[in-house]
């Protein structure tokens, strides 16, 4: 039993009592609270203290929230039975659309100015509400159920000196939890022992970040000997620590804190700490303190909201819409006026139309006049629309998924449309920028050369698959797969290696973050990295083999021998680093500081004079000329003294608040790994993923510039870009300081124009812009940043060249260059990348999509689409995206085009009744026209329409450029669009009432003709559109006609009439119009005349097209022919 017994400013004494044999023993521990919250240590947590975290729980109630931690229990879900209704309409009544029609129908509530019945506007407003929400009631049933699961399932608490399972939402701070092999960590918890030695465990973060591998964490030393010398739960029961850590952060890598217990102070990192979601392998059991519950949590805490991304299409919608509702606005304060004057001027003269005037007042009545079109004009702006584009893009998005073409068996990965609002910014991307390494090429890594003490082993002009196997059955942990030719090295590693040769090989052993795992007595490695991965299993196959590790300790066995070697610090890798070390103490006692990195890193720390160095850059050059993957391996022997003072400095850096910590450590790093002394290099061959030159050639040929953003060197990077046919073989590089001076000129165009066209750059002066490559820096970029008036001057020159390549990046610096396009451009941008270093620039671009490697799934988790291969981004972009986007065009132009036509008929008919706000149609037409009568027919044309088949969409990769162009899109087209709505409306109008002009035709008569008339032309405007005719194309027309003439009869039919007559007027109207010829030529006349200037346009298209049709036709196997030798 413990007490709280005193609180003083900036000291808190916690007084524990214990009963041994029946005598009571006063503990006091001081806790120097105030020492912790200067290091930004200001989150405590107090093991078995439930009841003290209890009462600093979140509570909230009426929207009111307090308390400091949440608890554990997720509600990822929003609506409850009581609060659906009213959350999902204010939801809903965000939207401008939805408003407006809510503001139309509180107008027709008003008799006065009702030119029409509410109930018009209220179903099309009730179709779209009812739709989104059942949506969003679905999504959020389907959130409600994963988070029930996820509350209740199981897991072991102590509580009252004995564990008892309990359910995850029942989990507090403090806890003290007990987690079995195979079971999912269900809090941020800080290990305190486990049944393994050294109090090790094993977890797979693959829910995090898609990575398979194992990572190792370990408890401290203090808490792994006092809790496992007696495992019991009273033993755990009595553990009195408190934790002193950060407050809740999504760091998802990082975790700094503290543990207070019996009088010590105990450094926690990352390497304790067992995070929510991740599952627990090969350990039988581990128990651990809750530090972080719930939202409280990293993976939480990284759950932010996305970020949305509008399509440049949705964006000329709004503006279309905008431009309908000014054109509205302005027509109806013109019949307005018109009606003031009419009333003044006409209806004052006559007696009997006086009396219509209301109030006697001409302006009150125009006022009132002003509201009743306003109502009338209301169909114009298209509610339905944005329901039917989230449908659109819903199913567009499932073509994706459905598409074989897309289907990579071997890993059983579809392509998956994680985003389905932007497939048709997949047929406009003008900028394709993409990672390397693991995108263009494998990732399947192989070690093919090495560089020890300056000479070179192995031979890369070889294949892989033709390299002779070497004889090494004298290892018995070979497991094969060396593809390296290097016999000389084998005798000279059995016989007596140098020690430089033994060194090299001792830092692939050891210098690394593999886990392994032993299975039928051969090591399984797993790694962060595939470099790491292929490294290591090249040293086992050559006699250096990694037998296991612990927290402090790393077992080799080198050439038969096993020694062990004490780890003393290891220095992680990062993407600004670029390198990673590892202080160990070997067997013999001397500490050795092994090294491994980037050249560019490697390079500038060795001591002066370093033996073999010339020779080695030598091999470097070489290694890069053959696109391997090269890393540089360093040793540098450390005094006791050194290691003393610096391990000192390394851990007061260690206890620094997190905004000072990193700068602190990169420099106590950095002090470490000087002087070092180069042992060699390892060149490692990642393969070009299968089509990936066909591709880039596909994309080029549709007008997409293709950038390429890597970390790695600049000569890996270039070859990589001849290979992939990016670059052409008469390609001029442009690198830095050529490209310095033209932008600090005062003419960068002119000043680049001169240059390339002299010999030195190209010999045909209209090819150099083409045959003109940028080749660029991480370091050289930086200059980007103190200029920023050299952005657009590049952007200018980068338009005008074949590619940019860009080295050494790291990932904020690709993410720069995504926004660096998408600042100085009006392109659509995508980013493609398969690994976490390209999480940023994927977020970043209008389109990102992730590639499913071997880097793990951050990539794809972030990406907007997924692949499997870069190959499918050809078919991707060429066939779904232009697809997409020629779909939606269409279909945004006719909806425009329907909904205005029949709508604006009521500014000319204002013309002859006087500007009374009379309506052209039966009230039920309008309600009927939009929601059932031409509907379904273009939404079949969005589902399936297509101008061409996929195989010549890829035949014929310039047909891509519709969409950059913009040429069915533009802003001109669609005013254009509404300009024929304009046109439709006079014809549907007046040929009508010339036809019954002076006859005895009544008003009724004269509506169905013009209502039949505008479903005429809206059905044959959808023949003129639709190429690809589907058997849901031919039923939709029929059954859209169809339900016109049955809803028709019904609406107007006597039964309906006689129970309601206000709102079925037109009794009869349609039995006697249905069977007048005449009215059926008349609508017939109307219709053909009105989509007269479509049928123009399409004949004239078909002319004009028809010549170069003949040629495709002619020509179609050349192209295919010629690629395929390329």
């Amino acid at each position: 039993m413990s007490h709280k017994i005193t609180e003083s400013k900036g000291v808190f004494c916690v007084l524990a009592v214990r009963s041994v044999h029946f005598q009571k023993q006063f503990v006091v521990f001081f806790i120097m609270d105030k020492d912790s919250a200067e290091s930004g240590l200001t989150w405590q947590v107090r093991a078995n203290q439930r009841c003290y975290h209890k009462k600093q729980q979140k509570k909230s109630f009426l929207g009111f929230r307090w308390g400091r931690c949440s608890d554990n229990k997720i509600c990822s879900h929003k609506y409850t039975f009581f609060t659906f209704i009213p959350l999902t309409l204010f939801e809903q009544f965000q939207r401008a659309a939805n408003l407006y029609f809510l503001f139309m129908i509180a107008l027709q509530c008003v008799p006065i100015i009702a030119s029409i019945q509410w109930y018009v506007s209220i179903i099309p407003l009730l179709l779209v509400l009812s739709v989104r929400g059942a949506k969003d009631l679905i999504n959020d049933m389907a959130r409600r159920r994963s988070d029930s699961e996820v509350n209740s399932r199981p897991c072991d608490v102590l509580i009252s000196q004995s564990f008892s399972t309990e359910q995850w939402k029942d989990l507090c701070v403090g806890d003290i939890v007990r987690i079995h092999k195979d079971q999912t960590v269900p809090a941020d918890i800080v290990l305190l022992c486990s049944s393994e030695p050294h109090s090790l465990s094993y977890v797979e973060t693959v829910d995090i970040d898609g990575e398979t591998n194992l990572k190792c964490r370990q408890a401290l030393a203090a808490t792994h000997h006092q809790l496992t010398s007696e495992p019991s739960e009273r033993t755990l029961a009595d553990f009195d620590g408190v934790v002193f850590c950060e407050e809740p952060d999504d760091a998802m890598y990082s975790f700094r804190g503290q543990l207070h217990w019996r009088g010590e102070r105990f450094l926690l990192d990352i390497q304790h700490l067992l995070l929510r979601g991740t599952v627990l392998r090969n350990t039988l059991t581990a128990y651990g303190l809750v530090v972080y519950t719930g939202t409280d949590t990293k993976i939480l805490r990284n759950c932010g909201k996305l970020r949305a991304k509008r399509t440049r299409l949705e964006n000329s919608l709004n503006k279309a819409v905008i431009g309908i509702v000014l054109f509205l606005l302005s027509a109806v304060l013109l019949l307005a006026v018109g009606c003031g004057v009419f009333t003044s001027r006409v209806m004052t003269r006559t007696e009997f139309f006086s009396a219509l005037i209301i109030n006697g007042d001409p302006v009150y009545t125009g006022f009132l006049v002003y509201w009743s079109y306003f109502i009338l004009l209301s169909p114009a702006v298209p509610i339905m629309l944005y329901v039917t584009f989230e449908m659109i893009h819903t199913y567009h998005s499932k073509f994706i998924n459905w598409d074989l073409e897309m289907y990579w068996a071997q890993t059983d990965s579809p392509a998956q449309a994680q985003c389905t609002s932007l497939c048709e910014e997949l047929g406009q991307v003008e900028y394709l920028l993409s990672d390397k390494t693991g995108t263009l090429t494998q990732n399947r890594l192989l070690f093919r050369q090495c560089c020890i003490a300056g000479e070179i082993y192995g031979d890369s002009s070889t294949k892989a698959e033709d390299v002779e196997p070497m004889d090494l059955s004298w290892n018995p942990f070979s497991c094969g797969g060396l593809f390296m030719w290097a016999p000389t090295l084998v005798e000279r590693l059995r016989a007596q290696p140098c020690p430089t040769v033994k060194r090299f090989f001792t830092a692939l052993s050891v210098c690394h973050t593999v886990m392994v795992q032993w299975k039928e007595d051969a090591p399984v490695y797993q790694a962060t990295s595939p470099d790491e991965e292929t490294l290591v299993g090249a040293a086992r196959e050559l006699g250096w083999v990694f037998m296991s590790r612990t927290r402090d300790s790393i077992v080799v066995s080198e050439m038969g021998v096993t020694r062990q070697y004490k780890v003393l610090a290891l220095l992680d890798f990062t993407s600004q680093r670029r390198r990673m070390s590892i202080l160990v103490r070997e067997p013999e006692g001397a500490l050795k500081l092994y090294c491994k990195g980037a050249d560019i890193v490697i390079l500038e720390r060795l001591q002066r004079h370093c033996p073999h160095q010339e020779s080695v850059e030598q091999a470097l050059e070489l290694f890069s000329q053959a696109c391997l993957r090269t890393l540089c391996i360093a040793v540098r022997s450390v005094s006791e003294t050194s290691w003393e003072q610096w391990s000192q400095t390394l851990t007061r850096a260690a206890a620094m608040p997190t905004f000072d910590r990193n700068a602190l450590l990169e420099r106590v790093y950095d002090e470490m790994e000087r002087d070092l002394l180069l042992l060699g290099v390892t060149a490692i061959e990642d393969r070009l993923q299968e089509g990936v030159p066909e591709t880039i050639s596909l994309v080029k040929q549709a007008g997409i510039k293709v950038w390429v953003l890597t970390g790695d060197k600049k000569e890996t990077a270039v070859n990589i870009g001849y290979a992939c046919k990016l670059l052409d073989p008469d390609t001029k590089l442009l690198e830095w300081q050529e490209l310095r001076q033209i932008l600090q000129s005062p003419d960068p165009g002119g000043h680049f124009q001169k240059i390339r066209q002299t010999d030195l750059w190209a010999v045909e002066k209209d090819k150099a812009g083409v045959q003109t490559a940028v080749v660029l820096t991480g370091p050289e970029l930086t200059e980007f940043e103190q200029r920023p008036e050299w952005g657009a001057k590049f952007m200018s020159l980068a338009q005008q060249c074949q590619t940019v390549l860009c080295c050494r990046v790291t990932p904020g610096q690709k993410a720069d260059i995504v926004t660096l396009v998408k600042k100085h451009t009006s392109s659509i941008t995508l980013s493609i990348g398969d690994g976490a270093n390209d999480v940023n620039m994927i977020k970043t671009a209008h389109v990102g999509v992730g590639l499913a490697g071997v880097e793990g799934g951050q990539a794809v988790q972030n990406a907007d689409f997924s692949l499997s291969r870069f190959r499918y981004l050809q078919r991707l972009l060429l066939v779904h995206g232009r697809w997409s986007y020629r779909r939606i065009s269409l279909f945004l132009r006719y909806f425009l085009f329907k909904t205005c036509s029949f709508a604006l008929v009521h500014l000319w008919f204002g013309i002859f009744n006087g500007y009374s706000a009379q309506s052209m149609y039966e009230t039920w037409f309008i309600a009927l026209y939009t929601t059932f009568y031409t509907s379904s027919q273009i939404l079949f044309v969005a589902f399936f329409e297509k101008d061409v088949s996929a195989e010549t969409s890829l035949m014929w990769p310039e047909l891509y450029k519709c969409g950059q162009k913009q040429e069915l899109s533009k802003p001109l087209v669609l005013f254009t669009s509404l300009f024929y709505a304009l046109y439709t409306s006079f014809v549907l109008f007046f040929i009508p009432c010339g036809v019954y002009y002076n006859t005895a035709v009544d008003y009724q008569t004269m509506a169905v003709t013009v209502s039949m008339a505008a479903v005429f032309t809206a059905t044959i405007e959808i023949v003129l559109v639709t190429r690809n005719w589907t058997k849901f194309n031919v039923g939709s027309v029929c059954l859209s006609l169809l339900l016109y003439f049955i809803c028709s009869r019904i609406t107007h039919s006597k039964f309906l009439f006689q129970r309601a007559p206000a709102d079925y007027l037109f009794y009869g109207a349609s039995d006697e119009a249905f069977a007048d010829p005449v009215v059926w030529l008349t609508a017939l006349l109307t219709a053909l005349t009105a989509v007269l200037p479509s049928m123009t346009s399409l004949a004239l298209s078909v002319i004009r097209t028809a010549h170069n049709n003949h040629k495709v036709h002619i020509m179609c196997h050349q192209p295919v022919e010629m690629r395929s030798h390329t």
